[in-house]
């Protein structure tokens, strides 16, 4: 039995092939009771709109590309649970491409979504070629999301604001009575924006001079590697800030390797507030970066510039905020300063 086709659903309401793709399309130029016919219609035959048809007869696909620096950063699920959710909303589907993958492979995915004529793109993520992205943008309308980079013209950007989220974890640490504390630093603007919030803060406690930085990556091994550094030093840190939760959970199984206990001996605070983070057995103390929120405005931002594509670029950040569970304590009496002036 073939499926119902467009003139079927014309002939059930009696009406013409070109009203129903009018209704379909969500036209506001059909009268109420023929717009209810063709509902009914397409309700009882079960018709589906065939989705490549509709895309030549609107020059449009409702497909937005997505390309995120790397599937394996659990808060990426977050941010696309909140930008799916909104685009499916607005009858839109995504295309997802990994970063990673684009730099193995030595393709500019970038151009393989132009090439499928998406409506929109959407950058996740610090990306390793930020050319391909202005690129991209100059044919098709962009937002980029998670990160700050790069700034653009005609590119609206939705992020964190990383550097009060640093200035948050940081602040609880020193609130605990910790002095000696180290960070675990990431990549690209947005690790140098937690750094700077990190190293801020610490400097106006008086605290400088015991402030660490150790460099890490955006994983669990990073995380992992750059504590074992730290606590391997003559003045071990009694606190470490870690750049992502996933650097947080290799700085967790670190600490244990090496017979100490969190927060007894060593007080961890994550970043994003993942999925990983809420795990009742690691129970991490994080900044909550308002995944999901930064996702829902993105696509909320990209689909404003798809109705307006040439007007500038915007940058939005989302209020963070810490999330404390069961990673941090004040430290042992015997870590702790003599007297403290700050």
């Amino acid at each position: 039995m073939r499926p119902p086709t467009i003139r079927d659903v014309a002939e059930r309401a009696g009406v013409s092939k070109s009203l129903v793709s009018l209704v379909l399309r969500g036209s506001e130029q059909v009268r109420p009771e023929k717009r209810q016919a063709v509902l009914a219609a397409v309700e009882e035959l079960g018709y589906r709109p065939n989705a490549a048809a509709r895309s030549l007869s609107e020059r449009r696909t409702r497909t937005v590309g997505v390309l995120l620096n790397d599937l394996r950063n659990p808060w990426f699920v977050e941010l696309l649970d909140g930008l799916n959710s909104e685009l499916y909303a607005s009858g839109l589907r995504t295309l997802l491409a990994d970063g990673r993958l684009n730099r193995r492979l030595g393709e500019d995915l970038t151009h393989t979504f132009t090439e499928l004529r998406v409506d929109g793109l959407i950058a996740v993520g610090t990306l390793p070629d930020p050319a391909a992205v202005r690129t991209a943008a100059a044919r098709v309308p962009t937002v980029v999301a998670g990160t700050r980079e790069p700034v653009l013209p005609d590119v609206d950007i939705v992020a964190g604001d990383d550097e009060r989220g640093a200035r948050l974890a940081t602040e609880h640490l020193i609130g605990l009575g910790h002095r000696r504390i180290a960070h675990i630093a990431g990549q690209g603007v947005v690790g140098e924006l937690r750094r700077r919030g990190f190293e801020a803060v610490m400097r106006e406690h008086g605290l400088a001079g015991s402030a660490t930085v150790e460099q890490g990556d955006l994983t669990e091994e990073g995380g992992y590697r750059a504590t074992v550094r730290l606590l391997s030093a003559p003045q071990r840190p009694t606190a470490v800030f870690a750049f992502n939760d996933m650097a947080g959970v290799g700085a967790l199984s670190a600490a244990e390797e090496l017979g100490l206990r969190v927060p007894g001996d060593l007080s961890l605070v994550g970043y994003d507030n993942t999925y990983l983070a809420r795990l009742r057995h690691l129970w991490l103390t994080t900044v909550d970066n308002s995944g999901h929120d930064i996702g829902r405005r993105a696509a909320r931002r990209l689909l404003d510039r798809i109705a307006a594509p040439g007007r500038p670029g915007e940058i939005a950040l989302t209020t963070p905020s810490l999330e404390v569970r069961g990673t941090t304590a004040p430290p042992r009496p015997a870590d702790r300063p003599p007297h403290t002036d700050h």
